[in-house]
């Protein structure tokens, strides 16, 4: 399964696994569990890991950006842990569909990511 997904911090962190290449059946287990968080602990912080993740189909990339727009001001903190350019610039782009601060990180200073995001 290329998403897997943990919470920590009592609800008001998630932790997302990519790996793989995304597809909308993905986002079917996803969405309801961020939407599940965010009922119970309001805005939420996310750190994803993406070691090895391959990016989206079409259809799981539609169906992120509209997560991204539905929920624009329910993530408090994104950070994204990665070891591709590409994915790097993919969280410079991110912020247009967020009002969360976002910052992204190397897979070798994961434990940054995580103190950042303790930190909000």
């Amino acid at each position: 399964m290329p998403i897997q997904f943990t919470e920590e911090k009592g609800g008001k962190l998630l932790v997302i696994h990519l790996s793989g290449k995304l597809e909308v059946a993905d986002y079917e287990l996803v969405v309801p569990e961020c939407e599940r968080l965010i009922r119970q602990h309001g805005k939420l912080s996310i750190l994803f890991e993406m070691a090895e993740f391959k990016g989206w189909d079409a259809g799981a990339l539609w169906e992120e950006i509209k997560f991204d727009i539905e929920h624009f001001a329910d993530i408090k903190r994104v950070a994204m842990v990665g070891d591709k350019k590409w994915q790097e610039v993919m969280a410079t782009l991110y912020k247009s569909f967020t009002k969360a601060e976002s910052r992204y990180f190397d897979i070798n200073d994961s434990a940054s990511a995580r103190k950042w995001l303790e930190e909000a």
